[in-house]
């Protein structure tokens, strides 16, 4: 299996990954991942730019979180991507830093997803219902500070916001998250969920191919868990 990490210093796109078939770019918080409603320039519009070619979304992950993005360059990757994340053929792992302990220390969370349009925001409830989804993620407490923990997830299904509302819902909001519970935001708006670790099938040779993003510099909050990070427990 390849293995990649950001190059030492990063492009400036910080790219992991660029071939015939896709990309793989560290988005930073504060940023979309394709054209919204407030008409800022969006990942999408940097990459495009710096590649010097259009790109295909493949998935997304939330303005406000930082990691991995993978943007296809021709229909047949885009079908080839989209395919492996609707079928959970691929591994999703993330990092979020919370205030409260979740107990049990490692759980299996599954929740039923309602999405509130005009909100931009989910709800989960515990019973299944017609019109909800079905939202599965498994944590586990990598360690911990005298102010926060250090979750890693596993992401099973990818639910409009469900990191955060599931997390949330059990009582350990992200840290920032001030829309699903968080008592205060963080400065920049960005909130401290990592898109960490993705491993995929190459859409074309269908390798198996791993990328990691190390966790945002500069952020003392998340390099306060550095060593266990790089160094993580076996479950």
């Amino acid at each position: 299996m390849a293995f990649f990490r950001p190059p030492s210093p990063p492009t400036a796109m910080h790219l992991l990954h660029n071939d015939n078939d896709f990309v793989a770019i560290i988005k930073p918080a504060g940023i979309g991942v394709q054209p919204d409603k407030t008409g800022e320039q969006c990942l999408l519009d940097q990459a495009e730019l710096h590649l010097g070619q259009s790109l295909f979304v493949v998935h997304r992950i939330d303005r406000p979180v930082s990691g991995i993005v993978l943007f296809a360059k021709t229909k047949t990757a885009a079908h080839a991507l989209s395919e492996q994340f609707k079928e959970r053929g691929l591994t999703k792992t993330y990092l979020a830093v919370v205030a409260n302990l979740p107990e049990p220390t490692t759980a299996e969370l599954v929740h039923y997803f309602e999405k509130n349009e005009s909100k931009n925001k989910s709800r989960v409830y515990t019973e299944d219902k017609a019109g909800r989804e079905k939202g599965i993620l498994k944590y586990r407490v990598l360690g911990s500070s005298e102010r926060y923990h250090l979750l890693e997830i596993q992401l099973y299904t990818g639910k409009h916001h469900q990191i955060r509302a599931q997390l949330s819902a059990i009582g350990c909001p992200i840290k920032g998250d001030v829309k699903y519970g968080a008592k205060r935001g963080n400065l920049d708006r960005s909130i401290h969920l990592h898109a960490h670790k993705i491993t995929i099938k190459h859409p074309t040779t269908g390798e198996l191919l791993s990328f990691v993003a190390d966790i945002p510099s500069g952020d003392t909050v998340w390099s306060a868990f550095l060593d266990q990070i790089n160094n993580p427990l076996v479950p």
